[in-house]
């Protein structure tokens, strides 16, 4: 597969990145000197890229939370028109929420995926400055929600399974969403989309961040990209609530368990999928292709289930969340030992008392008569 070239030509690196930038910035250099595959150089760059393989490797399967956020925010991770383009055919766009507006950020559309016609409802990000103005940085308003909750519908009415690709840092919190019923609107999809009499697999391809992502997804299947994150907030968010300093973000993002493998763990996410090596912005074409193959799997699997037993085992899904980190948090807490806290020697009770007593005696000198 080919991989992943950026519109301008520039590839970015992450901060964690600087070895693999020193490595790149080397064999481009030889790359000048000696455009040959058999020439003088050759042998240096492929040993170098050995190098660079191995230390991918090792920086990639020892990621922290905050660096997995970063890996989910890289500018040219593939975003939805990649999706679009490269893993439905036949695609239709549909507009408005016949209420208010077309929401951008809130993209929907029916199109084919192997052998199937399906309703894609996804959110774009944006690639460039006009791209992101235009979709509001990939944050959507209530009529996006509205728009998407009313395709949906349509979908059930014809029987055609849903698929949600869920990439936003959250619902826009402008006071022109809230005044049109931001809340309600998310409200009202969880609502509607725990009851849909059609199937729904939904795949968080980047970030999903707060109610935003959770207003399209509730369904019977969530997977998570490997180096994606779903959390309550973003980490920024609760750095600021908790310390009201964004600066501890990397301290929340470990806090909040918002890693695809932590929350497999406690069983909030069904499926891992795979990320080529350095994740998905350095091979579009192979992560599109895994989650492609993941989608024509499950919904092949899904769509020989009952509708009946597809909206009961959904129900009980959604009644079961928390209750693996219930568990988990009590199996914490009994391996935690109370310690009885240690007072330092200046804040004892016979130090207090010493001090009491010598300002009291020198009170007493000063009211003395001469």
């Amino acid at each position: 597969m080919a991989k992943n070239i950026p519109a301008n030509g520039v590839k970015q690196y992450l901060p964690f990145e600087e070895e693999i930038a020193a490595i790149d910035r080397q064999i481009e250099e030889l790359k000048q000197q000696d455009n040959s595959l058999q020439g003088a150089n050759a042998s240096q760059i492929r040993k170098l890229q050995v190098q660079q393989t191995e230390l991918m490797k090792s920086i990639y399967s020892n990621l922290s939370s905050w660096q997995t956020v970063q890996v989910s925010r890289h500018p040219q991770r593939p975003l939805w028109n990649d999706y679009i383009n490269l893993m439905f055919k036949d695609v239709r766009e549909l507009h408005g929420d016949r209420c208010f507006g077309d929401d951008r950020a809130i993209v929907t559309a029916i199109g084919q995926l192997g052998h199937q016609k399906v309703m894609i409802i996804g959110q774009n990000k944006g690639r460039d400055i006009k791209e992101k103005i235009a979709c509001n940085f990939g944050c959507p308003n209530p009529e996006g929600y509205r728009k998407a909750l009313a395709k949906m519908k349509l979908a059930e009415k014809y029987g055609l399974p849903i698929v949600t690709l869920i990439d936003t840092p959250g619902a826009y919190p402008g006071i022109g969403a809230e005044e049109r019923g931001q809340s309600q609107a998310i409200a009202v999809n969880l609502m509607e989309m725990s009851r849909l009499r059609t199937p729904i697999v939904c795949v968080v391809i980047g970030e999903g961040g707060s109610g935003g992502a959770l207003g399209i997804g509730i369904g019977d299947r969530l997977a998570m990209l490997q180096h994606a994150y779903y959390s309550v907030i973003s980490p920024e968010g609760c750095a600021a609530i908790l310390w009201h300093d964004g600066t501890q973000a990397a301290q929340a993002a470990e806090a909040l368990k918002l890693t695809s493998k932590e929350l497999y763990k406690l069983k909030l996410v069904d499926t891992i999928i795979p990320e080529p090596l350095g994740g998905a912005h350095r091979n579009t074409h192979d992560t599109i292709y895994n989650v492609e193959q993941y989608l024509t799997k499950t919904l092949n699997q899904l769509k020989h289930v009952k509708i009946d037993k597809l909206l009961e085992d959904r129900y009980d899904k959604l009644r079961r969340i928390g209750s693996e980190c219930v568990t988990i948090a009590k199996q914490a807490a009994e391996r935690i030992i109370i310690e009885k806290p240690v007072i330092p020697e200046r804040l004892s009770v016979k130090v207090q008392l010493e001090k009491a007593a010598r300002k009291d005696r020198g009170k007493e000198e000063v009211l003395q008569p001469d």
